[in-house]
Order: structure tokens, then sequence, then C-alpha cells
């Protein structure tokens, strides 16, 4: 497996739940990482968090809907850095209600972030990666890709899409050196869960931190091996069999 160590990492939606868990690997594992996310506060609490545990981290403010601001991101990296070797698209949102109460603006809400802002971020470091024969996008999928529940309609479908895009990346991608993984999460104990489902059994449910560890493996195989997709579940998982 290849080391880590020095390597520039842009994780998006880092600032909090799984993606602060990815911010904190990464930076124990050698790597300078940015942490982007629209909430400011929240980038500073993990920057400090790595800072003080010895690692190197800075910060991003960015929508990720904004395509202007992703590629003013994603230009403001590469200058200042030279490089981007990872990419983690892991902002997401999701809208708890049947598809008759969904409002428009909801459904497009959830499309942006979890579908269209990957594809932003792809579209703008992917010319980079390109040039210098290597580089790696990791997206952050989920078991609402595999299979449907009842009142997720649009974070369904943005999963499934990103599944769909993330292997339509693999296809472009491998012919240049640069590898694309799709990484299929199932229920963790995150905000993301937690403040919509209080009452929900944290037993079923995985620490965020070990799908942190399966985002480093990934990143870690040598360089002429990519997973273009892998699964880690909780062992109590109730949304896949």
């Amino acid at each position: 497996m290849i080391t880590l160590e020095g390597k520039i990492a842009l994780v998006t939606g880092g600032g909090r739940g799984l993606g602060a868990a990815i911010v904190q690997d990464l930076a124990a594992a050698g790597m300078t990482v940015l942490i982007a996310d629209i909430r400011e506060d929240l980038i500073e609490q993990v920057m400090n968090e790595v800072i003080n545990a010895g690692g190197r981290a800075s910060g991003l403010h960015l929508d990720v809907t904004n395509a202007e601001q992703t590629r003013a991101a994603v230009a403001e990296v590469l200058h200042r850095y030279e490089r981007i070797d990872v990419l983690v698209n892991n902002a997401g949102v999701d809208v708890t209600i049947s598809v008759e109460e969904l409002a428009v603006d909801d459904w497009d809400r959830v499309m942006a972030v979890n579908l269209r802002a990957p594809f932003l971020m792809a579209k703008h470091v992917m010319g980079a990666m390109r040039e210098r024969g290597e580089g790696h996008i990791i997206n952050i999928v989920s078991t609402a890709a595999k299979r449907a529940w009842p009142n997720a309609a649009a974070y369904h479908a943005s999963k499934w899409g990103l599944l769909g895009l993330s292997h339509a990346l693999h296809t472009e991608a491998r012919p240049h050196g640069v590898k694309v993984t799709a990484v299929i999460a199932g229920g963790m104990r995150t905000p993301f869960l937690l403040d919509r489902f209080p009452d929900i059994d944290i037993e079923t449910l995985q620490d965020p931190r070990n799908v942190a560890a399966t985002v480093r493996f990934v990143l870690m195989q040598p360089a002429e091996t990519v997973i273009p997709e892998i699964m880690v579940l909780p062992m109590r998982e109730t949304s896949w069999p």
C-alpha cells in the first residue's frame, strides 16, 4: 500500500459527522486536508482539533451548489498547493417527507447538494489530476443507492444518481491514471441521522470513524489497483441485507 504522507485532500461537508471523521483520519495519516463547508464555525472547530492533534488542515468556506464558488475554490487550492491528490465528495442533505408533500424547492436542494455538487467538484479537479496522471475522487454514497424506503424520494434519486455518476467518472478517469471510488456507507452515528431521528436505535448504527478508515484504506491501495465501489455497513444494519 502507498503512503498518504504529504498529499493534499479536499473534503466537502468536512465540518461535522462523517466529513469531520474523514478530515481527522486523513490528517492523522499525514495529509494536508482542506475542510470545505458552508458553515465557518464548524470548519474552525474541526481545523483546531486537527491542528491540536499535530495535523495539517485549513478551512475553505464553500457552497458546493454554487458553480462559480466550486470553480474558484478548486482554483484557489491548486494555486496554493499546486495539486489536489484526493477529492472526497461528502456533503449531503435529506428531506424526510412524502412525495405528495415534498416541495419542488426541497427536491432541487437535495439534488443540488447530493448530485450536482459532486459533478461540479469532479469536473473542476479532473483536468489537474489528468495532467499529473494521478489523483483519486471518492464519492460518499449510501445504501439509499441500493434500495428504497418511504419518504426519501429525493435522497434516493440523488444517491442512485451519484452511484451512477461515480461509475461513469471511473470509466472516463481510469485511462488517465485517475481513480474514482464510490463508498457506500450504511447508517452512522452522526447528526445527519441523530438530529432528525432522535428515537433511532444507535446500536444499529456504526461509528463514522469506521467509514473514514475505509476511505483511507481505499486511498492506500497500490497505484496499479482501483476499487470502483465498496460498501461498509454496521453489523446490525437495517437498510441492507
